[in-house]
């Protein structure tokens, strides 16, 4: 197994878990809070980290395979939920804060497709 391979497996799973922590513990607390933001950009940059080492070893960022698509869409709405998260935070929109959990949920798993998808087909189908 490659090292790069390796590194891919690595932070995407990280991404899985500070991901899930951010999402699941603003959903349990029903109010969005400056460290749900912190594991939202966690699991960004981890997510990103994963998926250009898997880049890597496929020769392409941009596939156009059902993985492939997901994925860039799912990065995508990561991006948007963390940057909004931290647009909402910053102007203290009391209704925002309290029922951001709503977006956060959806964006999470539109993001699991991406996930479960490559652990179940492989990246590179």
């Amino acid at each position: 197994m490659s090292s790069t391979l390796i590194t891919a497996i690595l932070f995407i799973n990280i991404a899985c878990l500070l991901y899930t922590v951010g999402v699941w513990a603003e959903r349990i607390q029903m109010r969005l809070k400056w460290w749900h933001l912190a594991f939202f950009w966690a699991g960004f940059v981890a997510d990103t980290t994963g998926t250009t080492a898997m880049s890597i070893i496929s020769g392409s960022l941009f596939r156009g395979t059902f993985h492939g698509i997901t994925g860039n869409i799912a990065i995508l709405l990561m991006l948007f939920h963390a940057v909004w998260a931290t647009i909402v935070l910053v102007r203290k929109n009391e209704k925002q804060i309290a029922n951001f959990h709503k977006f956060s949920l959806f964006v999470w798993v539109i993001w699991l497709i991406p996930m479960i998808s490559g652990m179940v087909f492989g990246a590179t189908h």
